[in-house]
């Protein structure tokens, strides 16, 4: 990070990223080609909040490192098959090594399933809900910078959005939680000015067809 350029940081490919990505290559890739960019795929955005929930107390890049493992455990975050998901299936996740053995986020992704099936029944679909929950762009900060962001862990739609969500008995979706979703599906664009994926992730969203 320069005294210039703070929250940033220069890719070995001379490219200016966000610097909580600067550890490692595949978080570099996570970064660039995912995060920030609008997602309206239902299985990515269960997988999302699922992921999210397992986070919660670790790093994000632990899971990240997890994630094809988690992806294997939970049948690929198809909601209708991991909401059939039963005692058994609960016990042989607590045995695998690859993810995150914690009983109340297993036990709290089988259940957000089945609520995703509920609101589909009523939106159509978990993206149509989600993607109501969207922040008016003049709500957001004029410019995303370090400081900014530091500030702004929440915002009052993922506050609301946290709300109905546990109103509709979803669990481990705290307002943090529900706002980390949003970055990373592209809801929100926090990307810090200058990092060189920012105006990608504004051109995808510029183009993107919402459900509903």
């Amino acid at each position: 990070m320069s005294a210039d350029r703070p929250g940033l940081f220069t890719g070995e490919d001379g490219a200016l990223r966000c610097r909580w990505c600067q550890s490692t290559t595949a978080y570099q890739h996570y970064h660039d080609n995912e995060w920030g960019f609008p997602v309206t795929d239902d299985r990515r955005l269960f997988e999302k909040l699922c992921l999210e929930g397992f986070q919660a107390g670790l790093s994000w890049l632990t899971i990240l490192n997890k994630r094809e493992a988690f992806r294997r455990a939970f049948a690929q975050f198809d909601a209708e098959r991991v909401a059939r998901f039963g005692p058994k299936d609960v016990e042989r996740l607590l045995g695998d090594a690859g993810i995150v053995r914690h009983r109340g986020k297993i036990e709290s992704a089988i259940n957000n399933a089945q609520r995703v099936l509920q609101l589909r029944e009523q939106f159509g679909s978990l993206a149509a809900y989600a993607w109501g929950f969207e922040p008016d762009a003049a709500s957001r900060p004029r410019r995303i910078t370090h400081e900014a962001l530091r500030a702004m862990t929440t915002s009052p739609e993922s506050v609301a959005m946290s709300k109905d969500l546990k109103k509709r008995g979803w669990s481990f979706v705290g307002p943090t939680t529900v706002y980390a979703f949003m970055q990373a599906m592209g809801l929100v664009n926090d990307h810090v000015e200058q990092c060189h994926a920012r105006e990608l992730a504004l051109a995808a969203r510029a183009g993107l067809k919402l459900p509903g």
